[in-house]
């Protein structure tokens, strides 16, 4: 952005203004190319003239090349002498997130785009979808082939994988919007800046990875329909990419557990804002990596359980040893999970820890009952069912437990905890 867009102010600005007058382009729509000599010539030619002839804010075209060895870097500089508004640029490092990613951090204009390079999306869709970043009313935008007025023409096979890719995002993370791979999509550039430096992924995973990112951090997203019909000779690995994205999902939810997700995004008072009267939601904390950190709590709660245990019960009863090993993996899985899991920062009011101290005691009835009875009724099989047995009861009593944390003893605990 440059220092017009960039400065404090609370009055409307003009983003396609530079500081000397000049006219800036309000809206860059990057290509990102690898090897595509034969349909970028007719990519450009098609959206250069809908830009030209419908398109009412100032655009330019990025054909972000990374890493062709055919003849598609010299067709895009190419283009870039023949047609106005269109600039070219090469990356030595291949991979569409890479791309993107590049061209823009560089980009000069106000909201950043990209469009696959084989225009499977309707262009007529472009519009309404970069209009909500210029009114204030979200920060990203996408669209999306899932969505009821949508018309799409594609296998059965990419139909059954999006809509199932699409699903575990919805209930794992909790995500608000519908289609995450769509090649289609807008964002706030000054405000997205911040997100690209947290994304790790360079290929296909990098959409997912950038929504994901935005709305975990309060950015608002916006969908629109699409009209979409399947490129018959697209290199997309529909199998093999759907495998790399459950991967990637799995590291997001980690880094959601963990605080690693949280990015400094810029407050509107930062920034001079394509409407005045925009805001920014607060962070979304998804189900799936609530999980995950509890899980990885349990785990941890369930072998400092058991060690203890082993190690009491050379001297006490099964009960006894029971306890105090409770007691300790207990205070621990509380404290661990209020930071980690359900991200309350101060210690928990007296409700909080009176509530606690009853699934503590159910957690103890359940565990201690458990493990006596089996040691009564097969005297036989001696501390390694005491073992079996108390992991089974205590597992068991894990699932209720996390419900009862995130519904009813840290549910008017406090504020969210932030790292």
């Amino acid at each position: 952005m440059t220092s017009a867009t960039t400065a404090r102010t609370t009055t409307l600005v003009r983003p396609d203004l530079a500081p000397d007058g000049t006219r800036q382009p309000v809206v860059d729509i990057v290509i990102p190319v690898l090897n595509e000599e034969l349909a970028l010539p007719g990519c450009i030619k098609t959206l250069h003239a809908f830009l030209s002839a419908s398109f009412p804010l100032p655009w330019r075209i990025t054909i972000a090349d990374n890493g062709s060895t055919d003849r598609t870097w010299s067709i895009a500089q190419e283009h870039s002498e023949t047609y106005e508004h269109v600039f070219a640029r090469s990356l030595d490092i291949r991979g569409r997130g890479a791309a993107l990613k590049q061209a823009w951090r560089e980009s000069p204009a106000a909201i950043v785009a990209y469009m696959d390079v084989d225009l499977s999306t309707d262009l007529d869709a472009f519009l309404p979808m970069v209009a909500p970043l210029i009114s204030g009313h979200s920060e990203v935008a996408i669209g999306t082939r899932l969505a009821r007025s949508a018309r799409v023409h594609r296998s059965a096979k990419r139909e059954i994988v999006s809509r199932a890719y699409n699903l575990i995002i919805r209930i794992g993370f909790g995500a608000g919007f519908s289609d995450a791979q769509c090649g289609f999509k807008a964002v706030r550039a000054d405000l997205v800046r911040p997100i690209l430096d947290t994304i790790v992924d360079d290929k296909w995973f990098f959409d997912t990875e950038l929504l994901l990112l935005a709305e975990y951090n309060g950015l608002r997203i916006h969908e629109t329909p699409v009209d979409w019909y399947e490129d018959v000779d697209t290199r997309v690995k529909v199998c093999r990419t759907a495998w790399d994205d459950i991967r990637g999902l799995w590291r997001m939810a980690w880094a959601m557990s963990t605080g690693a997700a949280r990015v400094p995004v810029p407050r509107r008072s930062e920034l001079a804002p394509l409407h005045p009267q925009a805001t920014i939601a607060e962070p979304r904390n998804p189900l799936l990596a609530k999980l995950l950190s509890f899980a990885m709590v349990g785990v941890a709660s369930t072998v400092l359980h058991t060690l203890l245990y082993l190690v009491l019960r050379t001297a006490w009863s099964p009960a006894v040893a029971n306890l105090a090993a409770l007691c300790v993996a207990t205070l621990f899985n509380t404290e661990a999970n209020r930071r980690w899991t359900f991200r309350r920062h101060g210690g928990p009011p007296l409700r909080a820890h009176f509530r606690a101290g009853l699934l503590f005691a159910l957690n103890y009835l359940v565990t201690t009952v458990a493990v006596t009875a089996a040691v009564a009724a097969l005297p036989e099989h001696g501390r390694g069912l005491e073992v079996v047995t108390l992991l089974v009861a205590y597992l068991a009593v894990t699932v209720f437990r996390f419900v009862a944390l995130d519904r009813w003893v840290f549910r008017s605990a406090g504020p969210t905890f932030t790292p």
